[in-house]
């Protein structure tokens, strides 16, 4: 395997210029006259970009711009001792050290794995200082070398399995944007510091040399957790409860003492922030090692990362609702994005198109009109997305990246046939499974690169969307059509039993996969705009309000004395996350006495979930709870039925507390719920 670095990669006290700018370029020049790299702008390019996202310059003089470029054709290190120094924006003044590391677009694990152990030598003064100390080139790269060795000590971050000391117990996760430098440095940095303030601290790496999952007893052992991450945790459900500490990356490398202290003392504060998740009901995704719940992972995935699409979405068109009138949604938006179409309200369609209005020559119905129809049409097309995005994120979550795009072409050929929800499920699994399977294979060092770009994503587009459109579709479409048509004919008895149905799953985990299904499942009607699926969309809201505004009327109304005082503060915050649709807002109860909680949950979204169903209410929003009132069609026996469940709720909770035994002691003061609460499909 050809070496990270060579002495034609290395330049020593050398004067490249003031800027940081001038520093990148100049090490990207030796990199392709080094033959590691065929084009210098492309590299700078994509070298600089990454610059722009975070700065390089680590504490103590360092700094180690890098990126993954196509232009890169062999991991490599470029190293320079400047003279004068440069600001790389590190914390405490400007760098004299600076590695560059350049790594193909599909850089391949062993040598990620020696960068990253670069990484972490990093973060070792006598490596800095033997590194300041060298006198040629030479040195520079024996000593490199010596740091990506097999020999070398394993990280800190790795020690100490177990957990079995008597040391306060934290547990983090790392990641950067590109998964090569920070990552690892800031795990280590964290780790150092914690031995220095006496906790032990274990560190999941979420890099690009492969991940090694905490081990789940960790993490029900620890006593708060540390995030330091440029881009979204994984898995993150399965630290839910848990007192967090978050920050970027560069926090964890450049202040790592001060995020170790702010999780100690988290550990011992119940009203500390924690992470947001499905509660005492989440289970760690690394124990999963059943078919059944390997695929149970990849679908919640897949229903999160399309969430977004549809709540933005919805809310537009709900706006546009609001602004200009239900006929934004049908037929305004024909004013914004005039084209072929059928006639509106007695004005030929191309007579729109001949007008072509603007802010400057607006519509007959005026200002607001003209703004409704256009924010229900950029929140049609954001509906759009809901199959797309669905699929394209299952692939995602089988074959990290490469299964992107195969997932949303299949994901818009299931829209195109009309294989809808069902369709893109599908898609996404066949999209995934085949992008994984097509990268499996060993290939030559030359193809490498094109493997996660090119290749396998065209590969799979057309194993997947060919068997969709061939094989596939017809089937689906034809399925999806006859459950269409059973929702729409629903009526009487039929609805109220499917609208208790739906309030149980809403109440059962709170933000956990049992209610994920339940707002998946209505949020994929919302798209087709039915009545039916319009009545299903406002009964999901509504009953996955109810928890938290029961346990709210129970704490602070009803029975507060028989609640800490913890819990009555968790209740008042819960009126809010409650009217907002935040279901989440009920899980510091529930975590603290299940046995009573989850009961009182279920039987008020049953009864708000039938009387919704009966009272034949709609909703054209997915989120937002009574802050989209516009949105909802009768809008007070909607907010009726609501009220109806959160006091059978909270009644139900207190006859529970007061005449079915006490409650058991607790080992560990309740969870206050965090100011920062996000949405988990309510």
């Amino acid at each position: 395997m050809p070496a990270l670095i060579t002495r034609d990669l290395v330049m020593l006290d050398a004067d490249l210029g003031p800027d940081r700018k001038d520093v990148i370029r100049a090490l990207a020049t030796s990199v392709v006259d080094a033959g590691r790299a065929t084009e210098v702008e492309s590299l700078f390019a994509d070298a600089w970009a990454r610059e722009q996202k975070t700065d390089t310059g680590l504490g103590g003089g360092i700094a180690i711009p890098h990126c993954r470029s196509a232009s890169v054709t062999e991991p490599t290190l470029a190293f320079a001792r400047v003279a004068p120094k440069v600001d790389f924006g590190g914390f405490d003044g400007p760098a004299d050290i600076v590695f560059m590391i350049a790594a193909p677009a599909g850089g391949d694990e062993l040598h990620l794995q020696l960068l990253a152990k670069l990484a972490r030598s990093l973060v070792d003064e006598d490596f800095v200082a033997a590194l300041r100390s060298a006198t040629t080139a030479d040195e520079i790269v024996a000593l490199v070398e010596r740091a990506t060795s097999d020999e070398q000590a394993p990280a800190p971050a790795a020690a100490a399995a177990a957990g079995s000391s008597d040391l306060p117990l934290l547990v983090g996760v790392t990641s950067c944007a590109t998964g090569i430098a920070h990552t690892y440095m800031a795990a280590d940095a964290l780790t150092n510091a914690a031995r220095k303030l006496g906790a032990e601290l274990h560190i999941e790496t979420q890099g690009s040399a492969g991940m090694t999952p905490l081990d789940p007893a960790l993490i029900a052992r620890a006593g708060a957790v540390i995030f330091a991450n440029d881009v979204d945790v994984r898995d993150r459900g399965r630290f839910a409860g848990k007192p967090v500490v978050q920050a970027p990356v560069k926090r964890g490398i450049d202040h790592p003492e001060d995020m170790v202290r702010e999780a100690l003392a988290a550990a011992k504060d119940p009203n500390a922030q924690r992470v947001q998740g499905a509660g005492a009901a989440a289970q760690s995704t690394a124990r999963a090692t059943s078919p059944g719940a390997e695929i149970k992972r990849i679908l919640l995935t897949g229903v999160s990362y399309m969430i977004p699409f549809v709540a933005g979405g919805g809310l537009l068109i709900a706006i546009g609702f609001l602004l200009a009138g239900i006929g934004s949604g049908i037929y305004g938006y024909q004013v914004v994005l005039p084209g072929p179409g059928n006639s509106t309200g007695g004005l030929a369609y191309n007579d729109w198109a001949i007008q072509n209005f603007s802010l400057a020559n607006l519509p007959p119905q005026g200002l607001l009109f003209y703004l409704g129809a256009a924010a229900a049409k950029i929140g049609q097309l954001s509906l759009g997305f809901l199959v797309p995005a669905l699929s394209g994120y299952i692939a995602y979550a089988i074959a990290d990246r490469p299964g992107i795009a195969p997932g949303f072409v299949v994901g818009a050929v299931s829209g195109y046939l009309g294989a809808g929800f069902i369709g893109g499920i599908v898609g996404g699994l066949l999209a995934g499974y085949t992008a994984k399977l097509i990268g499996r294979p060993a290939v030559p060092r030359w193809l490498r690169g094109l493997m996660p770009v090119v290749i396998i994503p065209l590969l799979a587009s057309i194993v997947a969307s060919g068997l969709m459109i061939l094989v596939l579709g017809g089937p689906i479409a034809a399925l999806t059509k006859g459950l269409n048509e059973a929702l729409t004919g629903l009526s009487g008895g039929a609805a109220i039993v499917l609208g208790v149905i739906l309030g149980l799953m809403m109440c059962f985990d709170l933000g956990g996969p049992i209610n994920k299904v339940a707002y998946a499942f209505a949020v994929a009607g919302l798209a087709s705009g039915t009545t039916a699926s319009l009545h299903i969309m406002a009964t999901v809201m509504a009953a996955g309000m109810v928890p938290p505004i029961g346990m709210a009327f129970a704490s602070t109304v009803l029975y507060r004395k028989g609640f800490t005082q913890v819990e009555r503060e968790n209740g008042a915050a819960a009126w809010l996350l409650g009217a907002s649709f935040i279901s989440e807002g009920a899980i510091p109860f529930a975590a603290a006495d299940p046995l009573r909680v989850i009961p009182s949950n279920l039987v008020g979204g049953a009864i708000t979930g039938a009387l919704t169903m009966a009272f034949g209410v709609t909703s054209r929003a997915p989120h937002g709870g009574i802050f989209v009132f516009f949105a909802i069609d009768d809008f007070w026996l909607w907010a009726l039925s609501i009220l109806i469940g959160a006091a059978v709720t909270g009644f139900v909770l207190v006859g529970l507390k007061r005449f079915v035994g006490p409650r058991a002691p607790r080992t560990v003061e309740e969870p206050a719920l965090a100011s920062s609460a996000q949405p988990v499909a309510a």
